[in-house]
């Protein structure tokens, strides 16, 4: 029987959760000689508006800005990069990736929508109802308001006994 070819979301960041999710997902969701595809997705912050002067009153230069944004750009190839190379020995699965500006929140539930994804896989970050309440959730959102399977992966407490082995 042919197994149906899947489209699968990852989203990636620069947590230890978020890596622990993508590892779970190749050993548990993805499966070798599927012919799934897996799409790395980085959402990088929305760009912060400055005003030309700091809070002490110094100007902003264009040097500083320039340095700011080249930043947030190695950040993106960084957490991209150490991504596909948790991808590398997979066979028959194409991996795809994308970068991304934005609310996390909205950008994961809108690029999945607009690329007709399966499923989306998100870290939890476990964070407790006072920081959950001040600083949201990027996964209770994505379960919330996606129009597809959202596979949230929490990162056990303990993870030298219990990290995927892929």
């Amino acid at each position: 029987m042919a197994t149906k070819e899947r489209k699968i979301l990852v989203a990636v960041d620069e947590s230890e959760e978020s890596t622990y999710a993508l590892s779970w997902c190749l050993k548990n969701v993805v499966t070798e000689n599927s012919k799934d595809t897996l799409v790395l997705l980085y959402v990088k912050p929305p760009h912060t508006v400055y005003s030309a002067l700091d809070g002490t009153g110094y100007l902003f230069s264009q040097e500083i800005l320039a340095t700011m944004d080249k930043y947030r750009k190695d950040v993106a190839e960084t957490v991209i990069q150490k991504a596909k190379m948790l991808c590398k020995d997979l066979q028959d699965v194409k991996v795809e990736t994308r970068v991304e500006i934005g609310d996390p929140r909205d950008v994961i539930c809108d690029v999945g929508e607009k690329m007709c994804v399966d499923m989306m896989v998100v870290g939890s970050h476990g964070y407790g109802l006072i920081k959950r309440a001040f600083l949201g959730s990027v996964s209770n959102h994505c379960a919330q308001n996606s129009k597809c399977p959202v596979l949230i992966v929490k990162k056990p407490k303990n993870t030298a006994a219990n990290s995927p082995r892929t």
